[in-house]
């Protein structure tokens, strides 16, 4: 399933899944936003599945923030996987 990234009064909610396919196309779109913004909002309640590679994903978002003083938030239950992991 594609990954969708829909802005709604300032957060980013992100549906589908994010896996191989789709994790670098995340990156990116983030990484441009990152240079526009100084605080970013993430809801990850609609990811229906993630991989290994999602999971860096976001340990690489964040990772980019930290260089950046971007304030990055995760938000939602999401996928169980995501805390598993981290």
């Amino acid at each position: 399933m594609a990954l969708q990234i829909l802005e709604k009064n300032g957060t980013f909610e992100i549906s589908g899944d994010l896996d191989t396919e789709t994790s670098h196309s995340f990156i990116v779109h983030f990484e441009h936003l990152m240079t526009t913004s100084k605080e970013i909002t993430i809801n990850i309640d609609k990811i229906k599945e993630i991989d290994a590679s999602g999971i860096q994903a976001l340990k690489t978002l964040f990772t980019i923030s930290l260089k950046n003083n971007i304030i990055l938030h995760i938000i939602g239950r999401g996928y169980k996987d995501i805390y598993a992991d981290t």
